[in-house]
């Protein structure tokens, strides 16, 4: 994640024993593999991060490594991404090398979460999610009331983006995202789903609110809300079932695939 080649700079400014090259894509036109703001970090013996791989990325390792070396000023260069890089890509990026040093720290600003999600369930749905959300670049707040069903350190990668949360009142955490919050819910009973769908749904300024399930679940929550006083446009907006269409297969792990991919398609929808 670029969140975390940033937070590597830090640890290696403050180390000051980490001589690097801050590499920045400043301009992208055509297809290019990474849009401008993206860096990575590349000192004699790593490279953190992505502008896109391929041999663009070897060219830019290889123009940083020889700038450590030669202790060169910074410097811009532009890349047609054709034969001459042996990319089939149609664009250009221009790059610049930068030392890593406080002045590169202070431009370098914190990218913003993906989206802020509530994941109401630590089952097997629930865990699958959450080891693929570990990858990725946004906020979760993982709710249960069930404290043992959290995997432990052995079964899952500990990150700091993720807090797990054992609470009584599930669906009293509803009130505490943000507006705009990406919602999932999948606990292990009906009456509970029934009761967390009922607060998101009331609070009504959800970006996305999942609801793990079949049609006819749906359609059983459908009229409970609808007698409830709900309103039909607010109900129309809830996902149920939920992941991408096409990928078949009830294993936690392919359920997660298509939900995961979902959300990014519901982030994408709300940044563009």
């Amino acid at each position: 994640m670029d969140r975390n080649v940033r937070r590597t700079a830090q640890a290696w400014r403050r180390a000051a024993q980490h001589p690097a090259i801050v590499v920045q894509v400043l301009a992208s036109r055509g297809s290019a593999p990474r849009h401008a703001g993206t860096r990575m970090l590349v000192s004699q013996r790593e490279a953190i991060g992505t502008i896109g791989g391929g041999h663009l990325e070897l060219k830019a390792i290889e123009a940083a490594r020889s700038m450590l070396a030669e202790g060169q000023a910074p410097f811009q260069r532009h890349y047609p991404l054709g034969p001459a890089l042996g990319q089939c890509c149609g664009g250009a990026v221009t790059l610049a090398f930068d030392w890593l040093d406080d002045a590169a720290l202070a431009a370098w600003p914190e990218p913003p979460p993906m989206f802020h999600l509530q994941l109401y369930g630590a089952g097997h749905v629930g865990q699958a999610i959450a080891r693929l959300l570990s990858t990725l670049d946004c906020r979760v707040d993982w709710i249960d009331e069930r404290e043992d069903q959290f995997p432990g350190a052995t079964a899952f990668t500990p990150c700091d983006h993720i807090r797990a949360l054992a609470v009584d009142a599930v669906e009293a955490e509803v009130a505490q995202a943000p507006p705009g919050a990406f919602y999932l819910v999948l606990t292990h009973s009906h009456d509970l789903d029934l009761r967390i769908t009922e607060a998101i749904l009331r609070r009504g300024d959800f970006g996305y609110f999942g609801l793990i399930g079949s049609a006819t679940k749906r359609a059983r929550f459908t009229h409970r809300m609808e007698d409830k006083g709900v309103a039909a446009g607010t109900l129309a907006r809830m996902t149920c079932p939920i992941g991408v269409e096409g990928i078949p297969g009830k294993e936690p792990e392919v359920i997660a695939v298509g939900v995961v991919a979902q959300l990014l398609q519901a982030a994408h929808a709300v940044h563009r």
